[in-house]
């Protein structure tokens, strides 16, 4: 079993700053979703204020990206590269947002709808932000990372959508990925107890058709197999004696 990182107080304050940093660009870039925006536009706005804020960008330049943000629409789950595309009313996108100050990290995601969506995806977006409410109600310590995990995996099945099973949440702090990995299906009582000072990033993958995924030959972009949309929220939450704090709030 990886060893899950204990933070102390002052990775904590650090790990903070970048969260609030990274919650406030991810809502600032919703509000610029819609029609005839293009990736491109929101990921370069997104950039210009995490450095404005004296952060840096922590997805670029990771194992090669080129992006600040990730930006995924429609049957994209994540990773979704920002480019010349334009959205259009009824598509719906997960924006993905990295930051890095002080050598910490935080890690956001919401779905927003494009204009006007239709009422089969609203529902699947709402449902996927339920899931994460869910799944951060099982981080208490004296819990068990299955969980969190099953929380997901329990409402899916409760309205009929699929887990992604390939793709996970993460532990977080002076790296953007650290153990453990966090499925968003699994049995409750299983893995490892939650301690005070464990931080965590949840990221439920829900989507309306298959769970089967595949990556697009830019080595990045990964869609449902099946063309069906995928909904994606994420927020980091921190591990505390009481109620889960969540850092991207």
């Amino acid at each position: 079993m990886p060893a899950i990182k204990i933070k102390t107080a002052g990775e904590i304050e650090k790990i903070k700053k970048a969260c609030a940093i990274a919650a406030r660009v991810r809502d600032r870039i919703g509000k610029e979703v819609r029609p005839g925006v293009t990736t491109e536009d929101l990921d370069r706005l997104a950039e210009e204020l995490i450095r404005k804020r004296g952060a840096l960008p922590v997805f670029k330049g990771y194992r090669g990206y080129s992006h600040a943000t990730c930006i995924s629409v429609n049957e994209q789950i994540v990773h979704g590269i920002p480019g010349k595309r334009k959205l259009k009313a009824g598509d719906i996108v997960s924006i993905d947002v990295g930051t890095q100050i002080e050598g910490y990290c935080g890690d956001t995601a919401a779905t927003y709808a494009v204009g006007k969506i239709s009422s089969k995806t609203e529902h699947l977006v709402k449902t996927c932000k339920q899931a994460l409410k869910l799944a951060i109600e099982q981080a208490y310590a004296g819990k068990r990372l299955g969980d969190i995990s099953h929380a997901v995996e329990e409402l899916a099945n409760q309205y009929g959508y699929s887990v992604v099973r390939e793709l996970y949440g993460h532990g977080i702090g002076s790296e953007l990925h650290e153990d453990p990995l966090i499925p968003n299906y699994g049995e409750p009582g299983e893995g490892p107890v939650l301690k005070p000072g464990m931080v965590f990033a949840i990221e439920p993958m829900l989507n309306i058709g298959t769970w089967r995924i595949k990556t697009l030959d830019d080595g990045w972009t990964i869609v449902t197999t099946d063309g069906k949309l995928s909904s994606h929220f994420e927020h980091t939450v921190l591990i505390t004696k009481d109620k889960p704090e969540i850092l991207t709030k």
